[in-house]
């Protein structure tokens, strides 16, 4: 048989190469003759800077000092693609959970104060060395700051009542009385676009607050009620802010994604942009399987997520897509195979203790049921 391996990283556990290594290696452990082709995916989240990297001969990171979403600080990296045709400058690849993410909480969970202010950091760098495009993948994000932070570290200024300017996290976006881009670092010549791995809008009950506060910190209705008022707030005084809001996947990353529209940006789904990149159509086409996975496979996976991406490519090609995850928590009928990592340790402890056993043993699983 010919495989092509594509997985997400499992948030916190494995990333997108290590999933696919192990997959791979379990795979042979029972069909050690098949031939397999590993391609790491990424959909706007964590892991979006390999991905490119992997996919763009000639790609080099670049540092950058960034204050983490605790306010603690980040040695993070950009990605500059070399230039191309139209491209003089090449294409900057920002990374989110590089600068503001999730798993760089070092003081625990803090719901209304936790920012962007890296991200628009690591921006500003890439537009300050000159790229002509610049790509920013939103997913893994720590707070639920409407991009407040972000906006401020690029130089725009929002200040409250008084003329101050804000704090950073939730609790200034719901103090922003008014927003000024006039000092902010332009648009690049071929413009900014924001990889987004969900289609959520900032405000309602699909919104940033409602959906993803939960996953940061806000434990009760109402911490989720006052994360929503103060984004509210925000986007009742940005230029269009209204009209903004509603655009599917503002709220990405807390609404940073809204934030970085009113700039001038543009939205785009992440795993359609990476498996271009990666020619992902290509390597699948011949396949006998394609492999696929995340860390957790659940009802936000079919709004833009790696496997549902990759398992669209591998329908097109008439070739079946078997799922991999961390957990299970979603009908799986579109797949003609699942193996989760949690069923197969036992627990969700347990597979977590060991992600790369775990993933070995899912691609085994797959591979005797061949």
């Amino acid at each position: 048989m010919r495989l092509v391996i594509a997985p997400d990283s499992f948030k916190g556990s494995l990333t997108a190469r290590e999933a696919a290594e192990a997959i791979r290696d379990g795979w042979l452990s029972v069909r050690p003759g098949d031939d397999i082709a590993l391609a790491p995916m990424a959909d706007g989240g964590e892991g979006s800077l390999d991905a490119f990297e992997a996919a763009v001969p000639g790609a080099r990171r670049e540092p950058v000092m960034a204050v983490g979403p605790d306010d603690q600080p980040v040695l993070a990296r950009w990605l500059r693609l070399p230039p191309t045709p139209g491209l003089p400058g090449g294409t900057g690849v920002v990374e989110l959970a590089a600068t503001s993410g999730l798993t760089l909480m070092r003081s625990g969970l803090r719901p209304f104060d936790a920012h962007t202010f890296g991200l628009g950091q690591a921006i500003r760098a890439a537009l300050t060395l000159g790229v002509s495009r610049l790509l920013i993948a939103v997913g893994g994000s720590a707070s639920t700051d409407g991009g407040v932070g972000a906006l401020t570290a690029m130089g725009a200024r929002l200040t409250d009542a008084a003329g101050a300017p804000v704090p950073y996290g939730n609790l200034g976006a719901g103090k922003v009385a008014r927003v000024s881009f006039d000092g902010a670092v332009p648009l690049p010549a071929a413009g900014a676009v924001v990889l987004t791995d969900v289609d959520n809008p900032l405000l309602g009950p699909r919104g940033a607050a409602a959906v993803f506060g939960p996953q940061k910190g806000a434990s009760s209705d109402a911490a989720v009620r006052a994360l929503e008022g103060n984004l509210a707030s925000l986007a009742a005084v940005v230029p269009d802010g209204a009209r903004l809001a509603e655009t599917p996947g503002a709220g990405a990353a807390g609404g940073v994604a809204f934030g970085l529209l009113a700039w001038g940006a543009t939205l785009s789904p992440g795993a359609p942009a990476v498996a271009e990149a990666l020619q992902l159509a290509d390597t699948i086409a011949g396949a006998d399987l394609v492999i696929t996975g995340e860390g957790r496979f659940d009802g936000q996976s079919e709004a833009g997520k790696a496997p549902t991406q990759v398992a669209a490519l591998a329908r097109a090609a008439g070739v079946p897509t078997a799922l991999v995850a961390g957990a299970i928590q979603a009908s799986v009928d579109a797949f003609s195979a699942s193996a989760s990592l949690t069923d197969l340790a036992g627990s969700t402890d347990a597979a977590l203790a060991e992600p790369a056993r775990w993933a070995r043993a899912a691609g085994a699983a797959l591979a005797g049921a061949r």
